[in-house]
């Protein structure tokens, strides 16, 4: 079902998780470590993997040495990275109707910018493979904060590299980890689910939940041509 409200107001800036959202690479990427859990032997449940979506490097790592042992991690991740590496440079798939949606924002000239819980150096290598990070002027990432999602350092950064203040930043997101950091910062948030659903607690932050991007998009022309 899609909670798609009326926003009260045009956002002053936009601000993307990338991972789900605007990028296909969860799918890939778990795709990756299922694939390198099984080589090595070790069992890694569809459900648990779902788990990992939206986490940071600490918490997945934890989450991994509970499942396969501590001393398996290195080894597991190793592996995985390695077989992502492969797909990142030929480019993650975009999510439907993300380029629609950032020329609408540069036509307009709404600031925009990144939120992600992945590593800097591996985030900026997606985004250009993928033909994006010329649409933001900042990325803010995991390597940058203290604390990852779902504190709302990521967002808060964002925000202010754009020199927006979190109230008139719209955020958009696919995991409840995302959707929780950005409304801890005080954003309006915009969820389009990817591979997980959200549940009754997720829908209880009152946030709204699209169905793709073109819906989106569809929402902020009327506020943009304003």
């Amino acid at each position: 079902m899609t909670l798609l409200v009326e926003l009260a107001a045009r956002p002053q800036a936009v601000i993307f998780d990338m991972d789900g959202l605007m990028l296909d690479s969860e799918r890939a990427l778990l795709g990756c470590l299922a694939q390198a859990g099984a080589a090595a032997g070790h069992d890694l449940p569809e459900a648990f993997l779902l788990s990992l979506i939206g986490s940071s490097d600490a918490f997945t790592r934890q989450r991994l040495a509970a499942q396969v042992g501590a001393g398996a991690v290195d080894a597991l991740l190793e592996d995985s990275y390695a077989r992502y590496d492969g797909l990142v440079a030929a480019g993650v798939p975009h999510r439907p109707g993300i380029i629609d949606l950032l020329d609408t924002l540069v036509a307009h000239g709404v600031p925009r910018a990144v939120a992600t819980s992945t590593r800097r150096p591996l985030a900026l290598r997606k985004l250009e493979s993928a033909g994006l990070l010329p649409y933001f002027e900042h990325v803010a990432t995991s390597s940058d904060v203290a604390h990852a999602k779902p504190a709302p350092d990521i967002y808060l950064l964002a925000a202010a590299k754009l020199g927006v203040e979190p109230r008139h930043c719209l955020a958009l997101e696919d995991s409840p980890t995302g959707v929780r950091a950005a409304l801890a910062a005080g954003m309006t948030v915009i969820q389009v689910p990817d591979l997980l659903e959200p549940d009754a607690d997720v829908r209880a932050l009152g946030h709204a939940i699209a169905g793709s991007l073109h819906d989106v998009r569809g929402l902020l022309q009327p506020l943009l041509s304003r």
